[in-house]
């Protein structure tokens, strides 16, 4: 995934050395980033980027829950979160095929535009079929959440209750510290000049994402183009939404609610939110520094509703 993992746990047993845990933790990842990843050439998904218009895939079972849950969102966000929009990332430079300095020109935009899109794809069963040979699946806006999930998962297996799993920013938590405390956690400042918390909270049992603009991004003759593309434009964002955190509990699912939320921007994604009930945490730009808006749901979780 490109990244780093922490698992932070208090046991109450007596007996978790024998459960060899950063093994079977770090099994667990490269189990499923040989399913998800599309900078190994013979994983699963990169397996099904390679294949032809119209035959049969046979996904895994984590595989198609994921994609399940890529449509269930992408339809509740109209689009806005699309996980076919891979090819459109690798164009403008943060994909596999690595950074670019200038930015695309309209004409290969144009080229890359017209197979992308969720629809695309067909998922009957445990069986995918591409609806054009270069449609391209990418769930790097969703895997390090699933994955955060199932080492949770793991954990509550072995009895333990009382844990924080962090995959590249991306979280979950339960129970407490050994003082008694519930875990605390810190959204970061939307800055790239150095690192600080915006907001240190104890949101409890729950799953947390943020997507945001500021460490992802290429800047040509004095504009930032972001990661994060909007699969509508076929372009990076560029509205005033620095990053947005969300609370759900399922990793993923606050994982991919945080990347729909971004691209929507600080007006729909907001509504988006209030529309779904979900927990969302705003940091906008202002020209004084950043304005927050918490939805209402967020407001609940911490105790400010």
């Amino acid at each position: 995934m490109g990244t780093t993992f922490s698992v932070k746990l208090f046991p109450t047993q007596d007996d978790i050395n024998q459960l060899n845990l950063y093994e079977s933790v770090n099994n667990e990842l490269i189990r499923i980033n040989q399913l998800m990843s599309t900078y190994i050439a013979d994983s699963e998904l990169s397996k099904f980027n390679q294949t032809e218009a119209g035959k049969p895939f046979e996904f895994s079972a984590d595989n198609v829950e994921i994609l399940t849950k890529s449509f269930e969102i992408n339809r509740e966000s109209n689009g806005a979160f699309d996980v076919t929009v891979g090819p459109i990332v690798n164009l403008w430079g943060f994909g596999p095929n690595g950074r670019i300095e200038t930015r695309p020109s309209d004409a290969d935009i144009a080229n890359v535009k017209h197979f992308v899109g969720i629809d695309k794809v067909s998922l009957t069963g445990n069986v995918a079929v591409k609806k054009h040979k270069d449609v391209y699946v990418d769930f790097s806006s969703i895997a390090k959440g699933f994955a955060v999930d199932k080492i949770a998962e793991y954990l509550e297996r072995n009895n333990i209750t009382n844990y924080l799993v962090e995959i590249g920013g991306e979280m979950r938590l339960s129970g407490h510290k050994p003082s008694g405390e519930l875990w605390t956690v810190a959204v970061e400042k939307p800055v790239t000049n150095r690192r600080e918390a915006q907001l240190i909270f104890s949101p409890g049992n729950i799953g947390m994402a943020t997507s945001g603009d500021y460490r992802n991004y290429f800047e040509e003759n004095g504009t930032r183009f972001s990661h994060t593309i909007n699969p509508e434009t076929a372009a990076p964002i560029t509205h005033k939404l620095a990053s947005v955190t969300v609370l759900h509990s399922s990793a993923a699912s606050a994982d991919a609610y945080a990347t729909a939320i971004n691209v929507l921007g600080p007006v729909s994604g907001v509504e988006f939110a209030e529309k779904n009930g979900i927990a969302a945490y705003f940091l906008i730009k202002t020209d004084n520094g950043f304005a927050e808006v918490l939805s209402t749901e967020f407001k609940k979780l911490i105790g400010k509703g």
